[in-house]
């Protein structure tokens, strides 16, 4: 089963929780305050490492090149 992002709008905690495709769109109960929580969209990063042994982010994963220090995704290994 996914794992699901949720942010409750009451207290601001941010957990995950685990639950079948048919459910990921129901509310969820904030483990914190008990508060509704929204589901977000989740964030993930991917890697592969290349035939030269050096491990890079695969794109379209994780966050984008321009929020890390390298600059390119050539930069980001």
């Amino acid at each position: 089963m996914p794992i699901y992002e949720y942010n409750c709008t009451k207290c601001k905690n941010k957990f995950e929780m685990i639950r079948s495709l048919k459910n990921m769109e129901a509310e969820a109960a904030c483990p914190v305050c008990g508060g509704k929580a929204q589901r977000i969209l989740s964030t993930c990063t991917t890697f592969s490492r290349g035939g030269d042994g050096i491990t890079k982010s695969i794109a379209g994963t994780g966050s984008s090149c321009s929020s890390c220090s390298g600059g390119s995704c050539s930069g980001c290994h």
